[in-house]
C-alpha cells in the first residue's frame, strides 16, 4: 500500500522565501528586475563580443560562453518562482522539478569549468605570452568550450539519477524557490545515504577538479607576476586577470555560503535566502565586473548604445 502511495507523487510544493502575502508583490517586483537585469546584462555581453572585431580573442570568446551559461543558469529557477508567485500557486510537476535539477548543473557545472578556462587562457596570456596565438587558437578555444559543456552534461545526468532514484512521502512541501536537490532528499521516504554519498563524489569530482585547476593556474601567475622587477608592471599584469578573478571569487564564494548554510543545519528558509546570491546576484554581477574592469567591454558597448539610439 505505501508503495503504491510513494509512486502517485505526481507534483511538489515550492514554498518560497516567504508565506506571508503582504511579502509576495515585493519579492517578485525584486526577483523580476533582477531577472530581467541580469539577461539583459549577459545578452549585451554577447552582442558587444559578436559585433565588435576587437573583442575577437579567446578571452571574450570565453566571457560571452560564460555569459549565455549565465543566462541559463538564472533562467533554470527564477522564471518557475515569478509564475508561482503571480498565479498564487506553489505547485510543479515532478517531471517540472526534475528538469529543474537537470538544468541547474548543467548550468551551474558549465560555469564552473569556463572560469577554469578562462583561468588557463589568462596563465597562458601571462606566463606563455610568445606563444598565445599558437596555444590559444580558435580550434583549441572551441573545443575547449564543447568540452565543458558535454562534462557539464555528463554532470547533469549523474545528479539527475540520483534524484530519480528517490520514493516520496505525501509531504512533498520544499522550503525553497526551486526544487533544490539537499531539500528533496529530506523529503525522500526511502533510504538516501547511497544517494547522498553519490552526490558528494560527483561533486569532489566535478567541482574539485576545476577549482583544482583554478588554483593551480592562478599560483602559477602569481609566481610569474612576482618575478617581474617593476611594481608598475605587477599591477598592471594583477589588474588584467582582475575581473576574473573577483569572478571567481563571487562564485566560489557564495557558493561556498549556500554549503555552509545547508550543512550546518540551519533554518531551511535561511538556507533558500542564502541561495538567491549563488543562483540569482552571480549571474546578475558578472556583466558588471566584467564591463567596469574592462575599456574593451566598456567601448564596446558604449558603441552599440550610440547606433541605437
Amino acid at each position: 500500500m505505501e508503495s503504491q502511495e510513494l509512486t502517485c507523487v505526481s507534483e511538489f510544493l515550492l514554498l518560497g522565501l516567504s508565506e506571508d502575502p503582504e511579502l509576495q508583490p515585493i519579492l517578485f517586483g525584486l526577483f523580476l528586475s533582477m531577472y530581467l537585469i541580469s539577461v539583459a546584462g549577459n545578452l549585451l555581453i554577447i552582442l558587444a563580443v559578436t559585433s565588435d572585431p576587437h573583442l575577437h580573442s579567446p578571452m571574450y570568446f570565453f566571457l560571452s560562453s560564460l555569459s549565455l551559461a549565465d543566462i541559463g543558469f538564472i533562467s533554470s529557477t527564477v522564471p518557475k518562482m515569478l509564475v508561482n508567485t503571480q498565479t498564487q500557486s506553489k505547485s510543479i510537476t515532478y517531471g517540472g522539478c526534475l528538469i529543474q535539477v537537470s538544468f541547474l548543473y548543467l548550468f551551474g557545472c558549465l560555469d564552473n569549468l569556463l572560469l577554469t578556462v578562462m583561468a588557463y587562457d589568462w596563465f597562458v596570456a601571462i606566463c606563455h605570452p610568445l606563444h598565445y596565438t599558437v596555444i590559444m587558437n580558435p580550434r583549441l578555444c572551441g573545443l575547449l568550450v564543447l568540452v565543458s559543456f558535454f562534462i557539464s552534461l555528463l554532470d547533469s545526468q549523474l545528479n539527475l539519477s540520483t534524484v530519480s532514484q528517490l520514493t516520496f512521502c505525501t509531504d512533498v512541501e520544499i522550503p525553497h524557490f526551486f526544487c533544490d536537490p539537499p531539500q528533496i532528499f529530506n523529503l525522500a521516504c526511502s533510504d538516501t545515504s547511497i544517494n547522498i554519498v553519490l552526490v558528494y563524489c560527483i561533486g569532489a569530482i566535478f567541482a574539485g577538479v576545476p577549482v583544482s585547476g583554478i588554483l593551480l593556474s592562478y599560483t602559477r601567475i602569481a609566481s610569474s607576476i612576482l618575478r617581474v622587477s617593476s611594481s608598475c608592471g605587477k599591477y598592471k599584469a594583477f589588474s588584467t586577470c582582475g575581473s576574473h578573478l573577483s569572478v571567481v571569487c563571487l562564485f566560489y564564494g557564495t557558493g561556498l555560503g549556500v554549503y555552509l548554510s545547508s550543512a550546518v543545519s540551519s533554518p531551511p528558509r535561511k538556507a533558500a535566502v542564502a541561495s538567491v546570491m549563488y543562483t540569482v546576484a552571480t549571474p546578475m554581477l558578472n556583466p558588471f565586473i566584467y564591463s567596469l574592469r574592462s575599456r574593451e567591454i566598456n567601448r564596446a558597448l558604449q558603441r552599440i548604445l550610440s547606433r541605437t539610439a
